[in-house]
């Protein structure tokens, strides 16, 4: 029997850990990705050419059964153009209102899915007035683009309002209410083309300068694992999903806000690799091939940190019992993401204690 194809825009980590995960099924992979030396261009055949060049898009599709994506920065007209030939999942539409901030947040509200407050501003004087509404401190953000923290900025009063206007540059941006939240969660779920679904465990987000630093699994909360479930289907049903969905939460008073929503693999969801039964890479593959998804309870407790900035020496996490070691291939930059480790206990303080003895060892180049 043939093996299947997968096509995958971007070759970045995330498309080299679905590599990975892909191989040993018996997947092969295309990329395309406009640099030679992306984290995943070695793990399959290579279109080089950037995301917005439907030539390129469309070579791809001809090469491959399915076509997925590991970056947001895809036009979605191009997807919808080459999915009339060859399956893309997730879908154009999932990954279009993704896309821009206020088309997610208007979804949230036509779902009944709680949201911060936000109001659209296209201009100097929109800017001061949905920041006057919205009330101070509050955050505004282009509507594209915008991750890990680029593309926005806090304002704690009107006199902030010109200076975020110049940098950022956009007369498509949204004002946020500033949620003074408890913790950040995030829900990974899978679902493939039958409409069966896999969740992960909701996981505990810390970020240091707008970026992902230590992502802690499972976070166990009855009440807010069941809103998470609930919103979660509203958005699977509503965009007919297939395919690794992530969801990014604010808990507040004992209530989850929705913040954002990824429609791919995601950076919360890489402590799954060896602290679940099947990873999120693996679903996902499952998933977008309508395959039966696999087992998502944990083994244990995990502790994913990402490495930012530049990577530790290999003899260091070795000599940290319990740490998994994954490096990306990508050149030091500072605040990048170039790899992370992954520590899975037994509990919860096991962990903590070996992610202390790691510490004392590494300091992240943030």
């Amino acid at each position: 029997m043939k093996n299947r194809t997968v096509g995958i825009v971007g070759a970045g980590q995330l498309g080299r850990m679905m590599a990975l995960a892909g191989t040993p099924l018996g997947l092969e992979f295309v990329f395309l990705d406009p640099n030679d030396d992306a984290p995943g261009a070695h793990l399959g055949e290579l279109v080089k050419g950037p995301f917005d060049n439907l030539d390129a898009l469309q070579e791809l599709a001809n090469k491959v059964d399915v076509v997925t994506f590991d970056v947001e920065n895809v036009p979605a007209s191009a997807l919808r153009k080459i999915a009339q030939h060859t399956p893309v999942w997730p879908s154009a539409d999932a990954l279009n209102t993704a896309q821009d901030r206020l088309n997610e947040k208007s979804l949230f509200t036509q779902l009944g899915i709680p949201t911060p407050k936000y109001i659209a501003a296209s201009s100097l004087q929109e800017l001061h007035s949905a920041a006057s509404q919205c009330g101070f401190p509050c955050v505004v953000k282009a509507r594209r683009l915008g991750y890990d923290g680029r593309g926005q900025r806090f304002l704690h009063s009107p006199e902030d309002i010109e200076d975020a206007w110049d940098s950022l540059n956009s007369d498509s941006l949204i004002v946020e209410e500033f949620v003074n939240f408890d913790c950040e969660v995030s829900l990974v779920v899978a679902r493939n083309q039958n409409g069966d679904v896999a969740r992960y465990p909701l996981a505990l987000n810390t970020h240091k300068n707008g970026i992902l630093h230590i992502c802690e699994a499972p976070y166990y909360d009855d009440k807010l694992s069941q809103l998470a479930k609930e919103h979660a289907d509203k958005l699977l049903n509503h965009f007919n999903y297939a395919g690794v969905l992530t969801i990014e939460f604010f808990v507040a008073h004992g209530q989850l806000l929705v913040n954002e929503i990824a429609p791919r693999v995601h950076n919360s969801g890489h402590w799954s690799i060896e602290g679940a039964h099947t990873s999120q890479f693996e679903n996902h593959l499952r998933a977008i091939l309508n395959w039966p998804l696999g087992d998502t309870s944990p083994r244990g407790h995990s502790t994913m940190v990402n490495f930012l900035g530049g990577m530790p020496a290999v003899e260091t996490c070795f000599s940290v019992q319990g740490m998994h070691y994954h490096c990306y291939g990508k050149s030091n930059r500072p605040s990048r993401k170039v790899g992370h480790g992954t520590i899975v206990a037994e509990s919860r303080e096991q962990c903590d204690i070996v992610l202390e003895h790691f510490n004392s060892l590494y300091q992240p180049e943030l």
